[in-house]
């Protein structure tokens, strides 16, 4: 009678624990990425009565006598299931769609976390909203490269520097498109002019002369070619500086075939190009310039540059998170450049990391070795940027187990008060 008095008691004990996770769970129902604990019970070790035996020639076996001693509280486990997303508009809040968690610092510890909630610091660091643990990634070179092959460290922060940095690109490329006149005569020329820059943003007039059409075609031309173009490059106009031509070394004529096609006379992935000198302290730099783009039929020349790959100095004003996690920097000459990129990382078992508050995990002995790689690689999920994720609870789910842990609860208290009466009774037999 006493055992189950004592099974009663610890019964109570256990749904006081469901009880209290239940409670837990529906205050953080509207906990940015929190993720719901569920508890699960074991029986206590069973006593036995009479152990089985097996069966003989006279008899059969029997089982054992046994019976069980109460219940425990025999493990909490977390659903790491998707969470909804809830827009809110700031490019600085990420959700994560799939597996993986932010790794976010306080320069001591490194920790874990889904919660997206990041804005920046006086610095143009981003962090934590509620911690101000700095947001881990890779940081871009100059150039917008972005090498995620390198460790993460504490130092491995993320900055968007908006309105203090400043960005230049020289130009080494210049495409060209248009018409040259398959009729024109060796001494009829057309010309273009366009707009450079060099390493320190400054800015260089480039002017292209076409001239000398030739049918046949001059110089060594290459198969199918039927014409030829000279041309010749200077900086201002075409009384400038001369830069470069067709006969320079690496260099050679613009061909056509019978089509009016561009026929190719260079090695592939070469360019012909022309060298801008040095100017105000820039040094003086290579522009490949694209003639793949012309052709050649009977109509009016028209030749312009297409487009050019530099730009001038210009400030960072804004900026975007893309899906693979990549920070572009948007600057007020119309460059955009990589800065950096979030880090992302999964376990083996998400569900072996410890809660430490703050909506933070730390790794432990069952989680597994953290991995870590970019978003959408090595079975990582993608990064929503403007939005957060919600908490996974559901409340039709946590209000039934609230039902049914108040009904196991009263159901073992009525234990408890029966062998309580029935304890009375054998005591008031000596009365």
């Amino acid at each position: 009678m006493l055992q189950a008095l004592l099974s009663g008691v610890a019964s109570i004990q256990a749904q006081q624990t469901r009880m209290d996770v239940i409670g837990n769970n529906l205050a953080n129902v509207n906990t940015t990425a929190y993720k719901s604990t569920q508890v699960t019970f074991q029986d206590l070790i069973s006593q036995t009565i009479k152990g089985a035996t097996s069966p003989n020639n006279q008899t059969g076996g029997t089982n054992p006598i046994q019976y069980g001693l109460g219940v425990k509280v025999g493990a909490t486990s977390t659903d790491n299931s998707q969470g909804s997303l809830n827009s809110t508009g700031q490019p600085s809040d990420l959700a994560i769609q799939g597996n993986g968690y932010f790794l976010v610092s306080n320069s001591n510890a490194t920790s874990y976390t889904r919660d997206g909630s990041f804005s920046l610091d006086a610095e143009g660091n981003l962090v934590q909203s509620s911690t101000g643990n700095h947001l881990l990634g890779w940081t871009a070179d100059s150039y917008g490269n972005i090498d995620a092959t390198q460790p993460l460290t504490a130092a491995s922060t993320l900055k968007i520097p908006l309105g203090t940095l400043n960005a230049v690109q020289v130009t080494n490329q210049v495409s060209w498109a248009g018409n040259l006149n398959a009729a024109a005569i060796n001494t009829d020329s057309w010309t273009s002019q366009v707009a450079v820059y060099d390493s320190l943003g400054g800015q260089h007039t480039v002017t292209i002369q076409f001239s000398n059409h030739q049918t046949p075609p001059g110089g060594v031309p290459p198969a199918g070619a039927t014409s030829s173009w000279s041309w010749a490059a200077f900086e201002g106009g075409v009384t400038g500086t001369p830069i470069g031509n067709s006969a320079s070394p690496g260099n050679s004529l613009v061909y056509f075939d019978a089509n009016g096609n561009p026929v190719d006379s260079l090695p592939a992935s070469t360019f012909n190009s022309a060298t801008v000198p040095a100017l105000n302290g820039a040094p003086a730099f290579k522009v490949n310039l694209d003639f793949t783009q012309l052709s050649q039929l009977n109509a009016v020349s028209s030749v312009s540059a297409k487009d050019q790959n530099g730009f001038p100095p210009g400030s960072l004003q804004g900026y975007s998170i893309g899906q693979d996690g990549t920070l572009t920097g948007l600057f007020t000459n119309g460059l955009t450049r990589a800065l950096g990129q979030v880090a992302m990382a999964n376990f083996p078992n998400p569900g072996g990391l410890s809660n430490i508050g703050d909506n933070l995990y730390q790794n432990t002995n069952n989680s597994g070795i953290p991995i870590v790689g970019q978003a959408n690689t090595s079975g990582l999920g993608t990064i929503s940027s403007g939005y957060l994720e919600q908490s996974n609870i559901d409340i039709s789910n946590e209000f039934t187990d609230l039902i049914v842990t108040q009904r196991g609860f009263q159901a073992n208290t009525k234990i408890i008060s029966t062998v309580d009466t029935m304890l009375q009774d054998l005591i008031n037999i000596i009365q």
